[in-house]
């Protein structure tokens, strides 16, 4: 047994370095000043910086390849939590609202593959077409959000099936839900949910994922925010949503780097 979670978990620390592109010094993308403006027709200009250890680690740059930009601290989180679940038996699925290359989520199929879990299912949630324009007057936090100007941030769904079919983890239990979170989200055939994890950056992304997602959580399950300190609309979301619709249910906040945030459910 011993040999086998020693071969486990150098399969997943790989397939996490290399998620992150950490293995081949993968450097950052820069965006140039002015991005706002080009269309999506040509794309998003910026430069290439040098690989830079400590930011790839804390998820606080762009990668020019990776399929992941959360860093390796925000990708162990992932890991200790679904792995949690599976170990102690939690039931539910691995939801992420807000993919950009797939990273986060393939990660996630690994882990279940490495355990033999074959019976929970990847969710991947995404427009596949980047953030939308902010509604200011419904949700006044967004206000002057410029995230969906940003073209960078729009990777369409089949490139994020083709990442996932390079690492030999596209299969039956990975389902992707296309669409704004606000018509996807909530007739979503989701059951129930061990591990969700928010990476919608906005106010409203993040409010509508768990509008329509929380009460599925199991006891004991895992609520990962990536951009809780990132964001402040995200973070506000978050308050918002438990102090309206759980004032009574603990909310122990656990910091991961500085940017992410998890808490583990206890219903009351």
């Amino acid at each position: 047994m011993a040999e086998t979670a020693d071969l486990r978990d150098a399969y997943l620390d790989l397939l996490r370095d290399t998620i992150i592109n950490a293995i081949y010094d993968d450097p950052s993308m820069v965006p140039l000043k002015g991005w706002q403006k080009l269309t999506a027709l040509t794309g998003p200009k910026h430069r290439v910086d040098r690989f830079d250890a400590s930011k790839r680690e804390s998820g606080l740059d762009w990668p020019s390849v990776a399929h992941s930009m959360i860093g390796r601290k925000r990708m162990d989180n992932l890991r200790m939590a679904l792995s949690d679940v599976i170990e102690r038996g939690i039931a539910g699925d691995f939801v992420e609202t807000g993919v950009w290359r797939g990273g986060a989520c393939i990660l996630a199929r690994g882990i279940l593959r490495a355990y033999g879990a074959n019976d929970r299912k990847v969710w991947v949630c995404d427009s596949f077409e980047g953030l939308p324009p902010p509604d200011a007057k419904k949700y006044a936090a967004d206000k002057g959000d410029k995230h969906y100007k940003n073209p960078v941030l729009a990777v369409g769904l089949e490139q994020v099936q083709d990442n996932f079919r390079r690492y030999g983890l596209l299969d039956d239990q990975v389902q992707f839900l296309k669409g704004w979170f606000k018509d996807t989200l909530p007739g979503a055939p989701i059951d129930q949910v061990a591990v969700l994890r928010l990476d919608g950056d906005m106010y409203e992304s993040t409010m509508d994922a768990l509008r329509a997602l929380y009460a599925k959580v199991a006891d004991g399950g895992y609520v990962i925010v990536d951009d809780y300190h990132a964001v402040v609309g995200c973070r506000q979301a978050v308050h918002d949503f438990m102090q309206a619709e759980y004032p009574a249910e603990p909310l122990t906040i656990h910091e991961i780097d500085g940017t992410g945030v998890y808490w583990q459910r206890k219903r009351g």
